[in-house]
């Protein structure tokens, strides 16, 4: 059971609606809900400031000897409100499961004059090395007014050609491989790419 008191600090109004504040209720999701999910609520919540590490920590305090405490603490040390998307916040829990070095974060690539080539999803700078999640929405609901898909496949190319031009080597995945990653062939390459770089 995970029942657990409310504080007052734990209640704010919404239109004058009594619910629990959002430090509180990403808490209470990581307690009771699997690490990937739990990273998926904490990460959305911290990328649109919904909420701030120091309060979700606060929160933590406060759950102490709870139920699923220690999972819910594991998810906000491991949460980064730079994931833009599921994907990105899946990801990460895949590439930690299968024991890759942490990414960087939507990694800015700069070239040699501090142009900047583009931002990645994950960057391993060290080792020259980008990960890119790839969900199809970016081909199809994000396509803005006045541009088809293909424009921004295209764009994609070009890119990735940029990076590939700064030495770096491109590593893609999507949805299909998340569920298996450790296994997967993508997992495979960027284990090499991470080895040769």
């Amino acid at each position: 059971m995970y029942c657990a008191p409310l504080a007052p600090s734990d209640i704010v109004a919404i239109d004058d609606v009594p619910v629990t504040s959002v430090a509180r209720t990403v808490v209470d999701l990581a307690r009771t809900v699997s690490f990937e999910s739990g990273v998926v609520f904490a990460d959305a919540a911290l990328a649109c400031g919904s909420v701030t590490v120091e309060q979700l920590s606060a929160a933590l305090l406060g759950a102490k000897g709870w139920p699923g405490a220690p999972r819910a603490r594991r998810v906000v040390e491991f949460a980064d409100g730079r994931a833009e998307s599921v994907g990105e916040s899946r990801s990460r829990v895949a590439l930690a499961r299968a024991g890759f070095p942490a990414p960087v974060p939507q990694w800015e690539v700069r070239d040699a004059s501090g142009r900047l080539i583009g931002r990645v999803d994950f960057g391993w700078p060290r080792w020259r090395v980008v990960g890119e999640f790839d969900g199809r929405i970016k081909y199809g609901e994000l396509v803005r007014p006045g541009s088809a898909p293909g424009d921004v496949l295209f764009a994609e190319k070009l890119r990735e050609d940029a990076l590939r031009a700064e030495s770096l080597q491109v590593i893609r995945w999507t949805w299909q491989d998340l569920p298996t990653f450790e296994q997967s062939s993508v997992a495979a390459r960027l284990r090499r790419a991470l080895r040769s770089g």
